[in-house]
C-alpha cells in the first residue's frame, strides 16, 4: 500500500511548508520562533484548517509522540471520507502539554477531526521521513538518494517496513472494531 492522494498531496505541501518557516532570508534557522509566531496566532488560523491544512498543521510541530505507529501509517492510506473517528486513533498519539489547549481548540471546531487526524498524520509522515533519511545518513548514504528512493518508492527495505506496519495496523484496528482490509 502507499500513501492517499490526500496524504501524498499534502504531504508535499507540508513539508514545502516547515522548509519555508525553517529560514529567514539571511539562512539563519528561525524554525522554533516562526513556530511560536503561528501558536500565538493559532485562533486567527483555524478557518483555514479546511482549505489549507498544511499551513496550520505546524503549529502541532514537534508536539505529538506516536506510541502506536502501526494506526498512524494505516491512517495515511485513507482518504479524508474514510478517516476514523478521533476516538479511534487518540491512544495512538500523545501530545506534548503545550499542545493540549491547541488540540481542544481543534476538536470545539465543526471540521476539528478531521483536520486533527491530517496533521497529527503529517507531522508523523514527516517524523518517519526524518528517521529514514537519518538513518541513511548513518550508514553513509547520501541524503539526496535516500530522498530520491523514498521518493520514488523503490527501497525494498522501506517496503518489508511498510508492510510489517501495515500488519501491525490491520491488527490493531481490528483490535478497535475495526474490519480487516483486503
Amino acid at each position: 500500500m502507499s500513501l492517499s492522494d490526500y496524504f501524498d498531496d499534502l504531504n508535499k505541501a507540508y513539508r514545502a511548508e516547515l522548509e519555508d518557516l525553517q529560514s529567514d532570508s539571511e539562512g539563519n534557522n528561525v524554525l522554533s520562533k516562526r513556530l511560536a509566531e503561528k501558536r500565538s496566532q493559532f485562533a486567527a488560523l483555524l478557518p483555514m484548517m479546511a482549505f489549507a491544512p498544511e499551513m496550520v498543521a505546524p503549529v502541532f510541530h514537534g508536539g505529538v509522540r506516536f506510541i502506536e505507529p502501526a494506526a498512524l501509517l494505516m491512517l495515511s492510506y485513507a482518504e479524508p471520507e474514510e478517516f476514523p473517528d478521533w476516538d479511534a486513533v487518540r491512544p495512538a498519539v500523545q501530545f506534548e502539554a503545550w499542545a493540549v489547549p491547541l488540540v481542544a481548540a481543534v476538536l470545539a471546531e465543526a471540521d476539528g477531526e478531521r483536520f486533527l487526524l491530517t496533521a497529527v498524520c503529517l507531522e508523523f509522515l514527516h517524523a518517519k521521513a526524518g528517521e529514514r533519511l537519518r538513518g541513511s545518513a548513518d550508514t553513509g548514504a547520501d541524503a539526496d538518494e535516500a530522498e530520491a528512493a523514498e521518493e520514488e518508492g523503490d527501497s525494498g527495505e522501506r517496503e518489508a517496513e511498510d508492510q510489517d506496519l501495515e500488519e501491525a495496523g490491520s491488527d490493531w484496528l481490528a483490535e478497535q472494531g475495526f474490519d480487516r482490509r483486503g
